[in-house]
This record gives C-alpha cells, sequence and structure tokens, in this order.
C-alpha cells in the first residue's frame, strides 16, 4: 500500500459497522467495515457498543476504538480499493481462530 498524507478529520458512525469519514482534502467518505471484523484486535469490534465507541485520535488523524484498534487514513480512504483484500484476511483469521 502506498501512503499518501490524508488524514481523518471527523467520523460519525452511521449504523453498526458503517462510519462516515471526512478527510484533510474535504472529502467524505462512507466505510463498512462488517467484512474485515474478525481477529484478536478487530473481531472485539463486532460487539456494537463497542464500536460505537470509535473516537478520533487527533495526534495520529484517525480513527481508533478503546481496545486500541484503530486503521491507516489512507487505508480507509482507498477503502474500495483495499477492502476485499482485507475481508479474505480477516475471514483467515476467522477460520484459524475457529480450526485452533
Amino acid at each position: 500500500m502506498d501512503y499518501t498524507d490524508i488524514k481523518i478529520k471527523a467520523g460519525k458512525v452511521i449504523r453498526p459497522y458503517l462510519l462516515d469519514l471526512t478527510y484533510n482534502d474535504g472529502s467524505t467518505k462512507r466505510v463498512d467495515l462488517e467484512q474485515v471484523l474478525y481477529g484478536a484486535l478487530f473481531g472485539p469490534l463486532r460487539n456494537q457498543e463497542l464500536f460505537a465507541q470509535v473516537r478520533l485520535n487527533s495526534e495520529i488523524e484517525t480513527i481508533e476504538w478503546p481496545n486500541g484498534a484503530d486503521f491507516h487514513p489512507e487505508t480507509l480512504y482507498r477503502w474500495e480499493e483495499y477492502k476485499e483484500e482485507l475481508a479474505a484476511v480477516a475471514a483467515k483469521w476467522e477460520r484459524t481462530r475457529k480450526a485452533g
């Protein structure tokens, strides 16, 4: 992944797992994270109460959750390009967890 200087300036939960994000270039994008919420770090975000606690970390200019989960702002900005690859990785984590 190539990264630019894109930063998140605001975020809002629309419904479970769906966020509206505003970036430093003035654009707003809607990102559905449901397919990637697996594994030790992101799996707990399937709890809707925890997911709703998303907040902006103004120091690193991205969103984060109280459990330490976060995403690079460029990944979220280019979500349409990355979501299938990330969903495949997340599904692999889940299969490994269930098999383990």
